[in-house]
């Protein structure tokens, strides 16, 4: 049944959505294969998205880093440790297939290719000394979020919570504190990934309260957090992997080796080793 609220909503979610083709001159900043080494499932990458909406967070955030992702691993590995149901067994072209899990404005929480952000501009954020447990369950937390809906009430009192207090009054900040029926089967990409690492009680960006007993650690509210919160915390490394990288300029290669072919037992007992080709040498007539 058609339904204008539904079809309004719907273009206007294209009309966000919306994402330029990448010009071939697009300056290359990091090398694709180097993250594809470098990455660790349980690791955040955050995106510079390159949509309307993705222009309106940068704008909000004041931060070019607009969508946040879990890297997952393959489809093989997590099936051997019991994380993979069978449903995201589609989105694996191979067993070896790298996957990652999102919640898109359009689409909600899916599992997606890692190959899919190839040409994007990416940070990883590695939780920093987490447990395989702990990062295991994590990706099980994400996992059961897949088919959530994504929350773009929450993407809006976001926005009026972060304007500044000069712009919209304090009164009209945000609902975000409110309880709104259905708000369990809907969130952000930055929620549910805080949400997840928060459920272990891993830190992202804790509130610390000093107490005469010391520190004290409070959560803080998930719908509150931003990509840019995982690349500020500073219990997150960031991995960097350049397009070109200065450590290939590695210095072993400046050594000064012989170059003659000699093989030492210690110093000043050496010799070219015999071999088949040095054999037939001396034994050919000259």
């Amino acid at each position: 049944m058609f339904s204008l609220g539904k079809w309004i909503t719907q273009r206007f979610t294209d009309w966000l959505t919306y994402e330029p083709e990448r010009s071939d001159k697009t300056p290359c900043l990091t090398n694709y294969e180097r993250l594809c080494d470098e990455i660790r499932p349980g690791d955040i990458i955050l995106v510079e998205g390159r949509s309307r909406v993705s222009n309106i967070i940068k704008l909000i955030t004041q931060s070019p880093w607009t969508h946040s992702v879990l890297y997952l691993g393959n489809y093989h590995d997590l099936n051997m440790v019991g994380l993979a149901p069978a449903s995201i067994s589609k989105y694996a072209l191979t067993p070896h297939t790298r996957l990652v899990i999102e919640a898109l404005l359009g689409e909600g929480t899916i599992v997606s290719t890692l190959n899919k952000y190839r040409y994007e501009h990416l940070r990883i954020c590695r939780p920093r000394s987490i447990t395989i447990r702990d990062r295991n369950k994590v990706i099980q937390h994400t996992i059961r979020k897949i088919g959530h809906q994504y929350d773009i009430r929450q993407l809006a009192d976001l926005a009026r919570f972060l304007l500044p207090y000069s712009l919209i009054p304090r009164r009209w900040r945000s609902s975000l504190f409110r309880y709104h029926a259905g708000d369990s089967t809907k969130t952000i990409c930055s929620s549910m990934l805080a949400e997840a690492f928060i459920s272990v009680n891993y830190p992202v960006l804790p509130v610390i309260e000093h107490t005469d007993q010391g520190l004290r650690f409070y959560k803080r509210n998930t719908k509150l957090f931003v990509p840019k919160d995982f690349d500020y915390s500073p219990y997150f490394d960031i991995i960097k992997y350049p397009f070109i990288g200065l450590d290939e300029v590695a210095a072993y290669r400046s050594l000064p080796w012989d170059e003659e072919g000699y093989v030492c037992n210690e110093e000043g007992d050496c010799s070219i080793p015999l071999t088949k080709e040095n054999d037939e040498e001396e034994l050919s007539p000259q």
